[in-house]
């Protein structure tokens, strides 16, 4: 006859082999699942090359010619004149250079009034 532990062994082993195949199970689903975002990965970068390649098909400069050439009265294309460009000076001033508000800069002058009014002078090289 069967012993009392020989029975708790027997469920022991059998739970172990049921926690075993889950776990085992679960690692499959984990990597099918890698494989597949593997796949769609390697899939989205041949997709990047393709269209790369047909962006630079696209935009050679030979075809570009023969477009404006075949487009351009229709279109009414003209080249660009170098008075179209701007210059740096020409462009907007930066977000930091931009003056304040009038509310911001109270407030940024309040605290200022409270400390002591040391300026040092000093000498600019130009």
């Amino acid at each position: 006859m069967l012993r009392s532990f020989d029975l708790v062994m027997i469920g022991a082993m059998t739970a172990t082999a049921v926690v075993t195949y889950g776990i085992k199970h679960t690692a499959e689903l984990k990597l099918e699942n890698v494989r597949k975002i593997e796949s769609e990965i390697r899939l989205e970068r041949d997709t990047i090359e393709l269209l790369k390649a047909d962006w630079a098909l696209l935009t050679q400069p030979n075809r570009l010619e023969r477009l404006v050439g075949v487009y351009g009265p229709d279109l009414k294309l003209v080249p660009t004149e170098p008075t179209q460009l701007a210059r740096p000076k020409e462009l907007p001033m930066l977000r930091s250079q931009l003056p304040l508000p009038d509310d911001v800069a109270s407030i940024m002058d309040a605290p200022a009034e409270k400390k002591t009014d040391k300026v040092t002078t000093g000498s600019v090289k130009r």
